[in-house]
């Protein structure tokens, strides 16, 4: 058997499958087409009013801006941690008892504050009010909760209420 015999016997076959390839290849090449056209509008949206000197010093001051932006937060980011650690240091808990310090004075004029940092550092005021002879005021160092000089019942509860606040800053 030829060629030509075979291409007789099995003409149908092939002008059919001929037929099946070009519907397929030509509706590729339609595809390809829609998507060069969308492909093109983009292009000429990202180009437009912009030559190619110009698009590239566009592209190079945005990577400044972001540049100078990571160095501000790197700034910004150091500042705060300066910040939380001089917080540390700030008088952050605070104890306050009112009393009488005599029987027969009313109204509670007299009172101890407690002013303390993180570390219970800091200092216990005590200001004992008496009418006949004015005011007295004193003042105790506290170091990591105690004192080294005798504390009064109401300087104990003042210090207490201060050790025992969690108002402060983490």
């Amino acid at each position: 058997m030829n060629i030509m015999d075979f291409i007789e016997e099995n003409s149908l076959i092939i002008v059919l499958s001929l037929m099946v390839s070009s519907i397929l290849f030509v509706t590729m090449i339609i595809v390809l087409f829609i998507r060069m056209s969308k492909l093109n509008k983009k292009y000429k949206k990202f180009m437009a009013g912009a030559s190619g000197e110009n698009l590239e010093s566009q592209i190079l001051s945005r990577f400044a801006a972001i540049d100078k932006l990571e160095a501000e937060t790197k700034n910004i980011n150091q500042n705060i941690e300066k910040i939380k650690e001089n917080l540390l240091l700030t008088y952050q808990k605070i104890g306050v008892v009112k009393y009488d310090a005599f029987k027969e004075m009313g109204g509670k004029l007299s009172f101890v504050l407690v002013l303390l940092n993180k570390e219970n550092t800091g200092f216990l005021l005590n200001s004992v009010h008496s009418s006949r002879e004015g005011c007295y005021t004193y003042l105790k160092e506290i170091i990591k909760g105690e004192s080294f000089i005798e504390l009064s019942e109401d300087e104990k509860k003042a210090l207490s209420q201060a050790v025992n606040c969690n108002n402060y800053m983490e």
